[in-house]
């Protein structure tokens, strides 16, 4: 059986990294739902997503542009949301079987992540939801973030211990998105000071998290890009009609 991971951007697979490892050896899938303006970036980031996976054991054929063409331009996944599900759909069917599935979290840091959530329990068909803390901002204002700091609203943290060499080669690892380096240069150090304040961890996502809003209070998305959170809530619960197979709890 697979372990499917639904992500919305290239590089988003970096926050996952000790899962993956732990996972090493088994059938790990990769799908994507963003699209891109460009067909050249969108080739240009596959490729370095491809090749940091490969270096965790992760064939390139493993690893899915679900989203391109699909319209679904960064930033806008959550408009989207019926489009691709039946593109996921589709491609889990291929797939096979999943035992479990990785999402980004329910955090309100990025709209696409938060759609991406909701989409993993629209397809999980009772198999377990695992999240990736990614960037989230309750209490913070502006700009300001905090990277790989689990929101206390998404339960208890699930801890990964890993070997000094591991955080070693985590830490190096993202030298492998040389096209991202202006985002990394801010995130990264946050991720990393996180880490070794709180080691990391990840979550169950509970299916009832799609109906609450994230976090009290302001939500970076709302301040970094003007995305109203009633905006992505809506289009959640409108995607799919309630009470149909794989639809959020009403």
């Amino acid at each position: 059986m697979a372990i499917a991971y639904i992500l919305a951007h290239f590089d988003d697979e970096y926050f996952a990294t000790p899962l993956i490892r732990r996972a090493a050896g088994a059938d790990q899938r990769f799908l994507y739902v963003a699209d891109y303006a460009s067909p050249q970036l969108a080739a240009v980031r596959l490729a370095e997503t491809r090749a940091y996976l490969a270096d965790l054991g992760v064939p390139p054929e493993r690893v899915i542009h679900v989203g391109a063409g699909s319209g679904a331009l960064d930033g806008t996944v959550h408009r989207h949301l019926p489009r691709l599900r039946r593109l996921l759909s589709a491609e889990l069917s291929r797939i096979g079987p999943v035992e479990r599935f990785v999402v980004t979290a329910w955090e309100g840091g990025h709209m696409d992540h938060d759609a991406c959530a909701a989409l993993a329990l629209a397809l999980a068909k009772g198999a377990p939801v695992e999240q990736l803390t990614l960037y989230n901002g309750p209490r913070l204002p502006g700009r300001l973030f905090r990277a790989g700091a689990p929101l206390a609203e998404n339960g208890p943290p699930i801890r990964t211990r890993l070997p000094v060499s591991q955080w070693l080669a985590f830490a190096a690892g993202v030298r492998r998105f040389p096209s991202q380096a202006r985002t990394w240069l801010g995130l990264w150090p946050v991720m990393f000071a996180n880490y070794l304040a709180r080691g990391y961890v990840h979550q169950r996502l509970d299916p009832n998290r799609v109906n609450e809003r994230p976090h009290a209070g302001s939500l970076l998305y709302e301040r970094m890009y003007g995305v109203p959170y009633a905006e992505v809530s809506e289009a959640i619960r409108t995607a799919w009609p309630a009470g149909s197979p794989g639809s959020p709890p009403a």
